[in-house]
Formats: C-alpha cells, structure tokens, sequence
C-alpha cells in the first residue's frame, strides 16, 4: 500500500513539474491570476512569476524523482505532505470562490474544474500522509551512494528544459493554437449541446483566417513589453511578405500610443489590429512572435528569437520547408529529450544495482567461506 501511494503521489509530481517547465511563461501568466486574486500585486511583478514558475517546477519534478527512487526519503516525504497541506486549503478556496477559473496544475496538457482538482488533491493528501506515515516501507530503488548522482542529472535536466523553452516557444505545446490547427474549425461549435468549441474567442479580421493565401501575423500581447532586440528580423520578413505579395498583420492589446512608439522604434511599416491580451498570450509565449497562416490553419510558429534567417527567406512559401506543419520535428525533439534522460537514467540505475548485486554476492561467498573455516577448525 505505501509503495502504492508512492508510485501515485511520484508520477504526478513528475509530470505536473514535467508540465510546468515545458511552459513556464504560462505557468506564470497563472502565477499572475493567484496574485490578483490575492490582493498580492507585489507578486506579479517581472520577474518574479516566471521565477516562481520555474522554482515551482523544479520542486515538483525533483521532489518526483526523490520519491520514485527513494532518494533522501526523510526530507522527501515531509516536503511532499507539507506541498499538499498548502495545495488541498488552496484548491478548496478556489473551489469555494473561483477566484481563478483554473488552478493551472498541469498547466495546459489536463484542464481541470475547480472541484476536480480540490478531490484530486484530496486523494493526493491521503496517500502522501500514508507514504509519510510509513516512510520507512520505501523500497530503495538507487543505493545512498549514487543518489546525489540522479539528483544532480535531474536537477540539470530540468533546468534545461526550462531554459530551451523559455528562450522559445514550448517545444510540447498543449494550447488550441498549435501547428496545425485550423482556426475556424476549432471555433466551430460541436453537435454534442453540452461541448464547447476548443478556441471560444478569437476576435480578429476574419479575412485573416479567410485568406488562401499565406498570412505572417505579429503577436504580441502587450508592446510596452515587447522585446525589440530583434526587430531587424521581424521587418526582414515583412518586406519578404511584401515582396512576394504575402500579407504582414500585427495584433496587440496595447493601445495607439503603444503601437506608434514601437513603429518608431523599430521602424515598422506593418499596421496593427486590436485583440484580447489572454488570447494573444494562449497563441504564443514569445512576446513578440510571428505566426504563419494559411487559409486559417497555423503552419509555423517562431518565437523573437528564433525567427527564420533572412537567408532562407529566398523563395515561395510554397518551396520552403518552413512554410509546411512541423509535426515530425516536434516528436524528434520529444523523443531526444526523453531519451537524453531516460538512458544515461537507465545505465546509472543498472550500473548501480549490478554494483550493489556483486557486493550482495562478495559477501555472502564471504560469509559462506567463513562459516567452512569454522566448521572444518571444530
């Protein structure tokens, strides 16, 4: 039963962590909501959520691992039952008010209700009090001398992660505006009366969506904000898109004064239509970023740094690779990243048991050895 609990409670610290890092600015546009919500304004102030976002997520994955391989299982199962004394109070205040539509715990990859995620956090608080109660019933799955070995390769892992997909876009994107998906197909409201569209509000230009053509469009949800230290490139490819009759749209939530001072300051010539800040920040985590449309479907994604290389931009979208969906990259990159951890993973785990296993055998040879002289000096 406590090794029951321990595989529960592990899996989804790992994968609510796994999650988090993925999207961390996501996770900290949810950071920002709780500080609202709170009345704590001095929390939602750069760069303090995305540091607690990525601090969170680090916490949660390690402290996964910790209690998957029985790693400092002490300080493991305290820190977990002390997470969920704080979460379980926390989720049923959000149940009660619904200050904050979604508790953001898978960020994502499992949107819960509310009440879902309070009586999931019940079950998690029951078994973590069991694996805390019994800690000592933990199976030790690596020995004390190599866990600060996977805690170390885990810890580095994640920071990786976490660094790869805030420099870009997450490189396992869970949100209605992924590559590949059709727009108007996904506002379309289902026969089922009781479903709801994936993408409830878009309200842009339609012909945006409409166009058969190709459409570059420059998200940025607040251009007070914005980066411009690539803004060379942006305007590379508005005057590709102008060259080969392609359309350049920026949407923004700021207002005309916002627009004009970016205009100046980076010598834009592309206008700006007005969208909904959440919306802006669900389609890409870059602020800016550049999406490419076609007949409202999103063929490609860049967040500001890394945008495509003006050198590439030397022919139709039609002959351009980058103009096409990226699934396939996308799982290689999912596939490399599982297998950069899991197989060094693997070998230190059986290098250590097929080390713990000869030292077992040494000794009991030993011990048998041992017993023979006694026996043969009486």
């Amino acid at each position: 039963m406590v090794n029951t609990c321990r595989l529960l409670v592990s899996a989804t610290f790992i994968f609510s962590g796994l999650v988090k890092l993925i999207d961390s600015p996501g996770t900290s546009y949810k950071i920002i909501d709780y500080a609202a919500a709170l009345n704590l304004s001095a929390l939602a102030q750069p760069p303090i959520p995305l540091t607690t976002a990525v601090a969170l997520a680090l916490l949660e994955f390690t402290l996964g691992i910790y209690l998957f391989f029985g790693i400092r299982r002490r300080f493991t199962t305290y820190t977990i039952l002390a997470f969920m004394l704080i979460y379980t109070p926390l989720t049923l205040w959000l149940a009660l008010t619904n200050a904050v539509s979604d508790c953001g715990c898978f960020g994502d990859a499992i949107i819960l209700t509310n009440w879902q995620t309070f009586w999931k956090n019940m079950i998690l608080l029951a078994a973590a009090i069991i694996v805390f109660w019994r800690g000592n019933l933990l199976t030790r799955v690596i020995s004390e001398a190599t866990q600060w070995t996977i805690s170390l390769y885990s810890l580095a892992y994640a920071l990786f992660i976490a660094f790869l997909c805030i420099y870009g876009e997450p490189i396992i994107d869970f949100r209605p505006f992924h590559i590949g998906q059709n727009i108007p197909e996904a506002m379309a409201w289902p026969e089922d009366p009781e479903a709801q569209p994936e993408i409830l509000d878009f309200d842009v230009d339609q012909t945006l969506l409409e166009d058969t053509s190709y459409v570059f469009v420059l998200i940025s949800p607040r251009l007070e904000t914005a980066d411009d230290s690539n803004f060379e490139e942006i305007n590379a490819i508005y005057d590709y898109a102008r060259d080969y009759g392609y359309r350049f749209q920026g949407l923004t939530a700021s207002d005309d004064e916002a627009i004009s001072r970016w205009q100046d300051l980076t010598g834009a010539q592309y206008s700006f239509d007005f969208a909904d800040e959440l919306t802006l920040k669900t389609i890409a985590r870059s602020n800016p970023a550049v999406i490419l449309l076609h007949d409202g479907t999103i063929m490609a994604k860049w967040g500001h740094r890394q945008l495509p290389a003006e050198k590439k931009l030397t022919a139709p979208l039609e002959r351009l690779q980058l103009a096409h969906p990226q699934y396939k990259s996308y799982r290689k990159m999912l596939l490399r990243l599982l297998l950069w951890y899991l197989l060094p993973l693997v070998t230190i785990t059986f290098l250590d048991r097929a080390y713990a296993s000869f030292r077992w055998l040494r000794k009991r040879k030993q011990e048998a050895e041992s017993e023979k002289n006694q026996e043969s000096q009486k």
